[in-house]
């Protein structure tokens, strides 16, 4: 079909090819925003910590992930963008397919709400008198990330020329995602570090299990055992663990009818959050009433049983009775 100056006004036919890659362009974009408005909250829940938070992510679990995800997705997007801008600038008729004006009508849409949710909560927040450094910083990442894809998206499909435009809001968000990952980084220390923290936690956890073990066996025989090997219950299945690198054993030592020591290698000093709360703390709970944390290096634990809080367990002997002869 022509129109009276003979051009033609066939719109054209969505290609499997276009559908994907329009679908590629608008889910990558969704999870690098998503992962870098998520590494932004962990860097500022870091930055400003909050004493109601109860449990802290000394592995940096989220941060290492969000990283992860940007330094993979991201790219992906950047250059499935790019491809996308330049088949534009090939075939303008393109402009006109059904699905880049149904899926970046939809970014438009989602991008506002976003935005507009994000202002109604900080609108909230303040009639309550809860404003604080740390939710403002969180809902202005939020207004910054859904504002720029919103003003990006719009600006694309009102754009004659898409290529500029793509250049300048890739080079743009790239160099924000680069500063992001690099402050990640920074945060979150390298793998190594990520590595030794999780093996000096599962040390502590060693060394209670091995404690409340001797606690027990103090309770049931009226003696601390001599040695680890000892504690083996080959009935209950028990035997003390070893450290989980080296594999060597813990060492443990009696220094008195109800004092004993426990000592480990660590990796690093026990890292603590902003209020000095320790892994220990965080992942076992302060109700054990032990102080766990440790310097780098052989450090050891004295613990003294108190017989109120632990009495010993006293039993009357279990009768056998006898197995009569056989006729």
């Amino acid at each position: 079909m022509a129109d009276y100056t003979g051009m033609s006004t066939t719109r054209p036919r969505t290609t499997a090819g276009d559908f994907f890659l329009h679908l590629g362009v608008v889910a990558t974009l969704y999870f690098a925003a998503g992962n870098l408005i998520s590494l932004l909250f962990d860097i500022i829940n870091i930055a400003f910590p909050d004493r109601l938070s109860r449990v802290t992510d000394f592995y940096s679990s989220g941060i290492r992930f969000a990283l992860a995800s940007l330094i993979i997705i991201f790219p992906l997007y950047l250059y499935l963008n790019r491809y996308l801008a330049r088949d534009m600038d090939r075939s303008p008729e393109k402009r006109d397919l059904g699905i880049r004006k149904w899926l970046f009508y939809f970014t438009l849409f989602l991008a506002g709400a976003i935005v507009a949710g994000d202002l109604v909560a900080v609108l909230n927040t303040f009639l309550r008198g809860e404003i604080t450094v740390r939710f403002i910083l969180k809902a202005l990442t939020v207004l910054l990330v859904a504002g720029s894809v919103f003003w990006y998206y719009l600006k694309e499909l009102r754009s004659a020329t898409p290529g500029s435009l793509t250049r300048v809001w890739n080079i743009g968000s790239g160099v924000v995602v680069l500063a992001a990952v690099i402050g990640g980084f920074m945060v979150s220390g390298s793998p190594m570090r990520a590595r030794d923290l999780r093996f000096d936690e599962q040390r502590v956890g060693d060394l209670q299990n091995i404690q409340w073990q001797v606690v027990n066996y103090w309770q049931t025989k009226g003696k601390l055992p001599a040695s680890l090997a000892e504690l083996k219950d080959p009935i209950g299945g028990y035997e003390a663990p070893r450290d989980p690198l080296t594999d060597a054993a813990y060492e443990y030592s009696v220094k008195g009818e109800r004092v004993f020591s426990l000592c480990a290698t660590f990796a690093l000093p026990t890292r603590t959050d902003a209020f000095g709360k320790s892994i220990s703390e965080s992942y076992y709970g302060p109700s054990t009433g032990d102080n766990w944390q440790h310097e780098e290096g052989r450090t050891c634990f004295d613990r003294t049983i108190d017989p109120e809080r632990y009495p010993p367990r006293t039993s009357e002997p279990v009768p056998v009775k006898p197995i009569p002869a056989p006729r």
